[in-house]
């Protein structure tokens, strides 16, 4: 897939899937629901506050037939609900309303009743970056905070499963730094470097390809890769951008919606089912574009395998 275009386009096809939204009462969480059922994307389930999901839909065009509503008032409460949901089969799809990051993610971790896996879990942003005709995946910018080696290692790993769903057979994937070199005194050069070594010993399966360190030009752009004289076959062609921490990850993709005017999905891979992770200041229409994205995860199994030292995930 170039766009999200296509992204609408191949969710025809697949059945109509239902959404638990946790904290719902939202007007562009809302709106993203009834646009995800107007073109028979989504069905939802609202947890929150009765009265107040209700007031937003009808002032938003929507009558009580239109809504399924689970009331829940305390916001922690609604979250617990939502992943019940989800995890009882329910409803296929997770999605974050109106409440921060954290209190969302305690509740998907919860070690009783969330929707861990075993596995890590961990944040992709999709950015549609229109004047190239491509898509961009960025990791991770929303949950783990410092990540080491070993937990870059499983992010890529999601990401690439990601970018499988999308159409990318064999990704790119550029590890991030401030720097093109290795310098023992920035650690995430370290760790791109290693990255890179081991997908060149074929420890990551699906294959991808990746390299590192890359400065952010010279990952995305093959003139600035060329004038630095990178070489390789990820230098300036990028599909999956592996930032070193939260902090740079955050900033950077919500300045391409604040700056460049890029449309963003936010997703969480890695749960026992997709989770729409979007920011509460996103827009109506990338919310509504993460749920069409958490379709096209649904059912989708992942194969992954990687090796560090004696441990598999």
């Amino acid at each position: 897939m170039k766009n999200f275009d296509e992204l609408l386009k191949a969710v025809e096809s697949h059945p109509t899937r239902k959404v638990a939204i946790a904290v719902a009462e939202d007007s562009s969480v809302i709106s993203a629901a009834m646009e995800a059922r107007k073109n028979n994307i989504a069905e939802c389930i609202f947890v929150g506050d009765q009265k107040k999901i209700a007031a937003i839909a009808k002032s938003l065009g929507a009558s009580d037939k239109d809504l399924s509503i689970v009331h829940e008032p305390d916001p922690i409460a609604a979250v617990g609900k939502a992943v019940q949901l989800v995890a009882n089969g329910k409803a296929d799809i997770l999605m974050k309303g109106y409440i921060h990051t954290d209190d969302f993610l305690r509740g998907v971790l919860d070690k009783t009743h969330g929707l861990r896996t075993g596995s890590i879990m961990s944040h992709v942003f999709v950015a549609e970056i229109r004047a190239w005709d491509r898509l961009i995946f960025i990791t991770d910018a929303a949950m783990n905070i410092a990540p080491d080696l070993e937990q870059k290692a499983a992010i890529v790993m999601n990401a690439v499963y990601l970018s499988n769903i999308f159409g990318l057979e064999d990704p790119k994937v550029a590890a991030l730094a401030a720097v093109e070199l290795v310098n023992p005194n920035m650690p995430a050069t370290l760790d791109a470097a290693a990255l890179g070594t081991m997908a060149d010993r074929s420890q990551y399966v699906p294959h991808c390809q990746v390299d590192g360190p890359f400065g952010l030009d010279n990952a995305i752009s093959q003139t600035a890769a060329e004038h630095k004289k990178i070489t390789g076959p990820v230098a300036g062609q990028a599909d999956i951008l592996l930032v070193p921490d939260i902090e740079c990850g955050n900033v950077f993709a919500k300045s391409l919606v604040y700056f460049g005017g890029h449309r963003l999905v936010g997703l969480l891979v890695g749960a026992k089912a997709p989770v729409v992770l979007t920011s509460r200041a996103d827009s109506m229409e990338s919310k509504m574009l993460s749920i069409a994205a958490a379709v096209l995860m649904v059912n989708m199994h992942r194969n992954l395998k990687l090796k560090i030292g004696k441990v598999h995930y």
